[in-house]
C-alpha cells in the first residue's frame, strides 16, 4: 500500500492538535486554549502497525475568521484533495453547518470519514445526535480526551488506529493502483524498456516510472531489457521475435515507433501510468479533443512533482510547442506544479493535461482531475497527448486495451 494521508478536520479548539499529539506520542502540534493556534497544516509521518507509512495532517479550523483566517481555511480545503482518509472532530453537540459542509466536501472527493468526539471530558454527545449521525453517515463517533488517564487515553488511540486501518484498507481496495503491466505481460515474456539519457533525465538515476516498471516486471517474472533509443535498430536488425512489448519514454515516441516493427506492440511509461492510476476512460475520451482546440483557448498542465524547469522541459516547453504545431492555433498555457492550488476556475480551460502522476497516489490524481471531469472539461495525460499529436495514438493504445 502507498503512504496513507490522513487529514484531521474540525472547528477551532475542537481538540484536533491533541489527537495528532496522542497518536504520535509526542508534541507535534501546539495545543492551546486560544482559538486558531494551528495555521498551516501540520504534518507528522509515522508507521502504523498493520497499515504501513502514514502522514497525519492537522489542519486549521474550518470556522476561522478574518482575511488571514480565510487563507488558513483555503489551505484546509486544499488538504481534502490530498488525503485518503479524514478524522472529523467535534465537541459536545456542536455538529452543525460547518461540519455538514465539510462532510459534503469529503463525500464529493470520495474520502471516508471517522467521526470523533473531542474533549469528551468536557461533555457528552446526546443520544439524539449520536442516532442522527449514525443514520445519516452510517458511523458511530469515537471518543477522545487528552486529559484522560494514560491507560484510558491509550485505549482511545488504539481504538482510533483500529478504525484507521479498517477504513484505509477499504479505501485501498477502491483506489489502489493497478500494477503497470497487469493483464499485459506474463511471466517469462521479454519487455524492452527504452529509457533515453538526455537533458531531461535526472543525473545518475532513472525516473520513477522507469524504476516502477522494472520492479513490476521483476514481480511478474518477466524479462526486462533496458536500452537507449539509438540501440533499437540493432535489436531488431536480425528480425528478433522474442520481444513481447516495447515501452518508451513519451519524448522518444517518433524515433522508437520508426525503429520498432509494426507487429511488435509498443506503448509508453506515461500511458501505462494512465491505465494504472485511473481516469483512463476519461483520458481516452479527452485526448481526441486536442483537434477541437480553437484560437484563444487556454490549456491547463498539471505537474504532480516539483522540479527545476529546464529549457526543454516536457510540460512547460515541449508539449505546448507540439500542441501549437499540431493545431495551428494560438493557445495559452497555465502550468501548476505539485498539488498547488489552481487559481483559475476550471471552466476557463478547454483542456487539462495531467503528467503521469508517478509522485502522487491514485486517489490524489482522481481528486486533482475531479473538478475538470465534473465541469465537462476534457482531460488527458502527457503520454496519451504526445502519441496522439505524433500520429501513433492507436498503436500505442492497443496494448492497453485489455
Amino acid at each position: 500500500m502507498n503512504t496513507v494521508n490522513i487529514g484531521i478536520f474540525g472547528r477551532r479548539n475542537a481538540g484536533k492538535s491533541s489527537i495528532i499529539n496522542a497518536i504520535a506520542g509526542q508534541e507535534v502540534a501546539i495545543v492551546s486554549e486560544n482559538p486558531g493556534t494551528t495555521t498551516d497544516p501540520v504534518r507528522k509521518r509515522m508507521e502504523v502497525h498493520g497499515l504501513g507509512p502514514c502522514v497525519f495532517i492537522d489542519t486549521a479550523g474550518f470556522d476561522d475568521e478574518g482575511s488571514l483566517g480565510g487563507m488558513r481555511m483555503a489551505r484546509t480545503a486544499e488538504t481534502v484533495r490530498q488525503i485518503d482518509l479524514a478524522l472529523l472532530v467535534f465537541t459536545g453537540d456542536m455538529f452543525g453547518a460547518p461540519e455538514e459542509g465539510m462532510m459534503k466536501e469529503l463525500e464529493r472527493y470520495g474520502v471516508p470519514v471517522i467521526l470523533m468526539h473531542g474533549k469528551s471530558d468536557l461533555g457528552y454527545v446526546s443520544t439524539e445526535l449520536r442516532a442522527a449521525l449514525a443514520e445519516r453517515y452510517g458511523e458511530q463517533c469515537l471518543e477522545f480526551s487528552a486529559l484522560a488517564a494514560a491507560e484510558r487515553r491509550g485505549e482511545m488511540v488504539s481504538e482510533l488506529l483500529g478504525k484507521v486501518r479498517e477504513k484505509a484498507w477499504q479505501q485501498a481496495a477502491r483506489f489502489g493502483e493497478r500494477p503497470m503491466f497487469e493483464g499485459i505481460v506474463s511471466s517469462g515474456q521479454h519487455v524492452l524498456l527504452v529509457c533515453p539519457i538526455d537533458k531531461g533525465a535526472p543525473t545518475g538515476r532513472l525516473i520513477l516510472p522507469q524504476v516502477n516498471a522494472i520492479r513490476n516486471l521483476l514481480d511478474i517474472g518477466a524479462v526486462a531489457t533496458v536500452i537507449q533509443p539509438e540501440s533499437l535498430v540493432d535489436v531488431f536488425r536480425n528480425g528478433r521475435s522474442d520481444i513481447s512489448l516495447v515501452v518508451t519514454d513519451s519524448q522518444a515516441f517518433s524515433e522508437v515507433a520508426a525503429a520498432v516493427p509494426q507487429e511488435v506492440p509498443m506503448t509508453s511509461f506515461s500511458m501505462l501510468l494512465a491505465r494504472s492510476k485511473g481516469c483512463f476512460k476519461e483520458y481516452c475520451e479527452g485526448t481526441p479533443m486536442i483537434d477541437r482546440l480553437k484560437d484563444g483557448d487556454r490549456v491547463l498542465i498539471l505537474e504532480s512533482c516539483s522540479h527545476h524547469a529546464s529549457c526543454d522541459d516536457i510540460g512547460r516547453v515541449k508539449i505546448p510547442a507540439l500542441m501549437r504545431r499540431r493545431t495551428g492555433k494560438d493557445l495559452s498555457f497555465d502550468v501548476v506544479g505539485g498539488l498547488d492550488h489552481i487559481a483559475r476556475p476550471m471552466t476557463d480551460y478547454a483542456l487539462v493535461l495531467q503528467c503521469g502522476g508517478c509522485m502522487i497516489t491514485r486517489r490524489q490524481l482522481y481528486s486533482r482531475l475531479l473538478p475538470a471531469i465534473e465541469q465537462g472539461v476534457p482531460v488527458t495525460n502527457y503520454g496519451m497527448a504526445i502519441s496522439y499529436m505524433k500520429g501513433i495514438y492507436e498503436r500505442a493504445l492497443k496494448p492497453l486495451a485489455v
